[in-house]
């Protein structure tokens, strides 16, 4: 091994999902995809989860949905949901991508584009609970659903969904966000039938808060091992990749490692521990293209040298790095750059 590797397990990620479908039963999986899945490899991560029986893929832009369903083929459900140009909505209509609205006016260019290109779009329509991330408010809701559910009878749009984000910054908030969201339903179900996807909730609040779950959870972090910084270990949950690198040099002050923070590592990390073949050794700083270990009795060139996610000692995970810095977990692994190989083990 002459670079980096991400090692990745389809049998961690399959036993992930399981475990995540069994606390949020009987809301159904909605498996989130952002930053390239989280730094793993979107193709590895659809993939995987098509085995495991996954229906939902969540993606933030229009150009990763278009991604996953060259992957997951015409049948998987692909919800993106960041405004997009009018070019890229025809593109979601023309591969059926569930699209996730949030203003009145891209519902209006979504309707114009459907219109022009003769077919339907799936919309699901975000209600502002108060976060302030690209949501109507309130005060537009009634109008907003009208507007669409005129679209609706007139065949140009099919109201798949209402959803939102919260904030989870505390449980008060939260609930004061579900009541928001459970008013928007209702004046949905008012106009017409309510529709079958109701996602409020992502990983954190998915797990830990049931009574705010919809009939889907938009979870990513938590199905890749990731858990939240400073938060708990999870039931059932461990890292689906592990990040691993050799020993390039051994000198008399310790070894060198072929890692550094061109590669994605930032140099901050330096104080943490990694697993050796001497046990856990101190990584004593990080350069430009390799970084240095504490020695151990016996060190050589190319033994394998685990920063995180594999092992009996060092870091456990890339969470338990990234809270060294006060960061999340993350940012570790979406930082890595294209030269840390991404390796299928198992």
């Amino acid at each position: 091994m002459t670079r980096p590797e991400l090692r990745l397990s389809s049998r961690v990620l399959h036993a992930n999902i399981d475990a995540v479908r069994a606390r949020i039963d009987p809301s159904t999986l909605m498996l989130v995809l952002k930053d390239d899945a989280y730094g793993h490899g979107l193709s590895w991560a659809v993939e995987s989860a098509l085995e495991a029986g996954v229906e939902w893929f969540g993606s933030y832009d229009i150009r990763s949905a278009l991604a996953v369903r060259r992957v997951a083929g015409g049948d998987a459900r692909i919800f993106a949901w960041v405004t997009s140009t009018d070019l890229e909505i025809d593109d979601a209509l023309l591969q059926k991508i569930d699209l996730g609205v949030g203003t009145i006016d891209y519902l209006r260019r979504i309707i114009a584009r459907a219109e022009a290109l003769g077919t339907s779009a799936r919309v699901h329509l975000k209600i502002d609970t108060g976060l302030h991330r690209n949501g109507i408010l309130p005060d537009d809701w009634s109008a907003a659903v009208a507007e669409a559910r005129r679209a609706e009878r007139a065949g140009l749009l099919a109201l798949e969904g209402v959803w939102s984000h919260i904030a989870e910054a505390s449980d008060a908030d939260d609930d004061d966000a579900q009541e928001s969201f459970l008013e928007a339903v209702r004046i949905v179900g008012e106009s017409g039938p309510i529709p079958a996807a109701l996602h409020l909730t992502a990983s954190a609040a998915s797990w830990w808060r049931p009574e705010l779950r919809g009939t889907l959870s938009r979870i990513g972090a938590f199905c890749y091992g990731i858990r939240s910084a400073e938060g708990p270990e999870l039931d059932g949950i461990v890292p689906a990749a592990a990040l691993v690198t050799t020993v390039i040099d051994v000198g008399e002050g310790g070894v060198t490692i072929g890692i550094g923070s061109f590669d994605g590592l930032p140099s901050t990390l330096a104080g943490a521990l990694v697993g050796t073949p001497g046990g856990a050794r101190t990584l004593t700083s990080i350069g430009h293209t390799d970084s240095h270990v504490e020695g151990w009795p016996g060190a050589r060139l190319g033994d394998e040298v685990v920063l995180f996610g594999a092992g009996e000692c060092g870091e456990t995970s890339a969470t338990t790095l990234a809270e060294r810095i006060d960061t999340v977990g993350e940012e570790i692994l979406t930082r890595l750059t294209p030269r840390v190989r991404r390796v299928v083990v198992d």
